[in-house]
């Protein structure tokens, strides 16, 4: 599977459960709670970077 249609798999999957009626509802309860909207953001950045390690693997380092 080709490294834009695995990305647009994931988008589409990330819609989807977006529109899920419970979780919204658990999306609601963190951004009122401040203590757990922080780990949310923790928890984001982290997944974040490694997302971009796995791609960096995947794809290597170009340099120009």
């Amino acid at each position: 599977m080709s490294a834009i249609r695995l990305a647009a798999t994931v988008v589409g999957a990330a819609v989807t459960l977006s529109r899920n009626p419970v979780v919204r509802a658990g999306i609601l309860a963190v951004a009122s709670n401040p203590k757990a909207r922080e780990v949310a953001v923790n928890v984001t950045r982290n997944a974040a970077y490694s997302a971009g390690v796995v791609a960096r693997h995947l794809v290597g380092r170009r340099l120009p």
